[in-house]
């Protein structure tokens, strides 16, 4: 891995939204959008500990995570693939990523938002801490992939 291929990923990872979540439970593999805020390669996300994904979490902190966008020109292709393990995120920790979360998604901040102030008070906190983390980038060539962690 070389330090452009580490800043590339990091640049994708800042400027991207939504990651998909792959976790493992007693009702078999699930993956589910979530919006995520980054610090590094660690993701943060809120979902309600009742979704399926958020069962699973509790079972099994381990999942795997993949950010793209939908591409129609293959050579074009570049993405983020991780695994690793996910906790909700308490205290201090919690508090400082929802600062995080709402700068990089002010909507969660609006006084005026009471819709999303109901939902926000049914939710937990995640933080995704990558084991493994690579770069797909196939504008350097078809299927070309940097280890990134």
């Amino acid at each position: 891995m070389t330090e452009a291929a580490h800043e590339r990923a990091l640049a994708y990872l800042e400027t991207h939204n939504v990651a998909t979540l792959s976790t493992f439970g007693s009702e078999g593999p699930w993956a589910a959008a979530v919006f995520y805020a980054s610090e590094g390669f660690k993701l943060y996300f809120l979902s309600s500990p009742t979704t399926r994904h958020g069962r699973n979490l509790d079972g099994d902190p381990r999942a795997a995570a993949a950010v793209h966008e939908d591409y129609r020109d293959w050579p074009a292709i570049k993405g983020i693939q991780m695994e690793g393990r996910v906790s909700i995120l308490t205290g201090q920790d919690r508090d400082r990523v929802i600062g995080l979360y709402a700068r990089k998604f002010p909507i969660i901040a609006d006084p005026a938002e009471a819709k999303i102030r109901e939902a926000l008070s049914r939710v937990d906190w995640y933080g995704l801490v990558p084991q493994r983390v690579y770069f797909i980038d196939n504008a350097l060539g078809f299927g070309h992939r940097d280890q990134i962690l």
